[in-house]
């Protein structure tokens, strides 16, 4: 990362190697500032002069290249260097971006977007409509984990492309020239101004992304910006610095000069990078949340993040019904949630989180089906009984894939203990492994178990349940019920949203209750402490959820 100061580098240094991490930048001058006992803050923000936001991150950036990019980290640095034809606003409503106007035709079916002539690329050249064509038909063309997505989105011939069916120049988007882009529908679609937004729908230019080969999205010079911000650094494994885009077509939006964000996976580390001054805005670990909860700096986020269990459906054992319910049943979510977690987390026995759709009538979608999955403990144990007689073993042992981050460590840890005790014959080997590592395994399904998580990538009820069709790219565990496949197109293609949202609230009873597809465990709450002189800063619902446009530093 750029050397802004010697302090901030023996303050990571320091803080980092106290807890095992390994971040180096090779300077030192100073000495860490302890936390304080009180939860009050030890070192501001020094002043340079410049607006500077000092956040924090999970993991490395596996890919920039927005045609491959399925990640929650790479997702936010996109979000924040890049625009599509509309992004998002602080209510998480989509508005115009690239394009300048967007025509309909009478039949819904045809959109014609007319780019900005002032869109442009970091380098300084024109952002054109060949630049989405480019983009979206590289999706099909490389075989892009979202490629799902143009499905949803309802572009002509994508599912015939995705079957082999047809090419991948087929695909129903074309430039006009260089500043009309046309896109046709296979059906008329409400949701297409907010898809829209999301980074797999990002332009590319052909040009420079050829010119870098297989290197493209994987170093900060080997990517071209056209959002608010641009990458001016990327040390691997350790952080990345964003600096204010001057080509950006809405630069006036912008009041950050500056963005410094660091890999820190560590929660004692980040607070103590906080207390310092060298961290703007964390999330807390459970352990400290009693500590700062009457902070003026501590708030509660409640996203509709879901985090649940997938079971490899080719497993001999997990292939049994009961087998999946009993593991599902056979713990406290509430323990979890209250006491392990302990950040505004709550239990989820369903698959779409609660506050996050509504019917006509602003019926919450979680109240049609309740909660599903449910039964004593003794219930559970008699599942788990029929269903090792059935698969004809006494004892089984599974493999549990999870990424390393301390709450992962923490979930794993809780389940075993609770597994093992409550379901006689049963032991759990933890696998922690980074994310990006554990999603390869994921897509892989070379795992029994897998603790997955999903935040929705727009906001509505299909963005959980169009995951597990048959050989989706979400889908990762072998699930495969031809009736759930065939309803799910029927709501995709139903435009009756009274009757589409019943088909969703069934299609989740299928799922959840009648094949226990998956077995869900929470949805969560972010405990944050961010420092008073940060406002506006905006946290969206839906993927992508940090978005450092509107921010200022204000002191």
């Amino acid at each position: 990362m750029k050397k802004r100061k010697s302090f901030l580098a023996f303050t990571l240094m320091a803080a980092l190697a106290v807890t095992g991490c390994n971040f180096n930048s090779g300077e030192s001058s100073s000495q860490t500032p302890a936390p304080s006992n009180n939860g009050g803050t030890t070192t501001e923000q020094p002043s340079s002069g410049k607006k500077v936001l000092q956040v924090f991150n999970t993991d490395e950036i596996p890919s920039l290249d927005s045609a491959h990019v399925h990640e929650t980290v790479s997702f936010t640095v996109l979000n924040n260097t890049m625009d599509g034809l509309y992004r998002r606003d602080q209510n998480g409503q989509p508005y115009l971006a690239i394009a300048e106007k967007h025509d309909v035709s009478e039949d819904k079916l045809v959109h014609t977007f007319t780019i900005r002539d002032n869109a442009k690329w970091s380098d300084g050249s024109p952002v054109t409509a060949k630049d989405f064509e480019f983009s979206w038909k590289k999706v099909f063309k490389e075989a892009g984990h979202y490629s799902f997505m143009f499905e949803t989105l309802a572009v002509k011939n994508a599912v015939a492309i995705e079957k082999g069916e047809k090419q991948p120049d087929e695909l129903g988007v074309k430039a006009l020239d260089d500043r009309t882009l046309e896109v046709t529908l296979e059906n008329p679609n409400p949701l297409l101004n907010q898809l829209l937004s999301f980074p797999t729908f990002y332009p590319q230019k052909q040009e420079f992304v050829e010119s870098k080969g297989d290197k493209y999205g994987l170093e900060y010079d080997n990517m071209l910006y056209n959002g608010p911000f641009m990458l001016t650094d990327w040390k691997h494994d350790q952080g990345w610095t964003y600096t204010k885009n001057p080509n950006y077509w809405d630069a006036g939006k912008v009041k950050l000069d500056q963005i410094d964000g660091y890999v820190v996976k560590d929660a004692p580390a980040r607070l103590t990078l906080f207390e310092a001054g060298q961290l703007d805005r964390i999330e807390l670990d459970s352990s400290y949340v009693d500590q700062f909860k009457d902070d003026p700096r501590f708030h509660i986020i409640e996203t509709p993040t879901i985090y649940f269990i997938r079971f490899n459906h080719e497993h001999p054992v997990l292939k049994n019904k009961n087998i999946r319910k009993a593991i599902s049943m056979a713990w406290d979510k509430k323990g979890l949630t209250d006491v392990i977690l302990n950040d505004g987390s709550s239990p989820l026995n369903g698959l779409v989180p609660k506050r996050f759709a509504t019917d006509a009538s602003g019926k919450d979608f979680r109240e049609f089906n309740g909660d599903l999955q449910q039964g004593s403990l003794e219930d559970a144990k008699k599942l788990w009984e029929q269903g090792l007689k059935e698969s004809g073993v006494t004892e089984v042992k599974l493999g549990v894939n999870a990424a390393d981050t301390d709450r992962s460590k923490k979930i794993g840890e809780y389940l075993k203990n609770q597994l093992e005790k409550n379901l006689p014959g049963l032991t759990l080997e933890l696998k922690n492994v980074p994310s990006n590592q554990r999603l390869e395994i994921e897509k892989a399904i070379t795992y029994d178990l897998s603790l997955g998580t999903w935040g929705p990538d727009y906001a509505d009820p299909m963005t959980y349940i169009d995951m597990w069709v048959t050989g989706g790219s979400a889908n990762r565990m072998k699930y495969s019920n031809p009736k759930y496949d065939e309803l799910v197109q029927q709501a995709k293609l139903n435009t009756d949203l009274e009757s589409r949202f019943k088909q969703m609230v069934e299609l989740e009873k299928i799922l959840i209750e009648e094949d226990v597809a998956i077995a869900p465990m929470y949805q969560e709450g972010l405990a944050i402490l961010q420092k008073e002189y940060v406002k506006d800063f905006v946290y969206l619902p839906t993927a992508p959820t940090n978005n450092y446009l509107w921010v200022d530093i204000v002191k």
